[in-house]
């Protein structure tokens, strides 16, 4: 996976949830931890960024033109350049 999530809760750890995913995929929901007897809320991190996104008007302050750092792969770009265009 391109991109990872962890979760740890510091009762359990050394133990951990791991959330792969790649960008083609959605980003998995998770359970925030709190304390220990407390109900987690599940957190919704693609609903939160497209918030924040369209609140912050993200689509006119990056240029979409350029590779992103790091370099997505071709592939990736060629996907990410024919979402741009729908």
């Amino acid at each position: 996976s391109n991109y990872r999530i962890l979760v740890s809760r510091a009762n359990l750890r050394p133990e951990a949830e791991l959330y792969p995913f790649n960008l083609r995929e959605s980003i998995p929901q998770f359970l925030l931890p709190l304390q220990p007897g407390d109900e987690e809320p599940v957190v919704n991190l693609s609903e939160i960024l497209e918030q924040v996104y369209q609140e912050a008007a993200l689509d006119f302050a990056i240029d979409y033109s350029v590779q992103p750092v790091p370099a997505l792969s071709d592939s990736d770009l060629q996907w990410v350049r024919s979402l741009m265009e729908s």
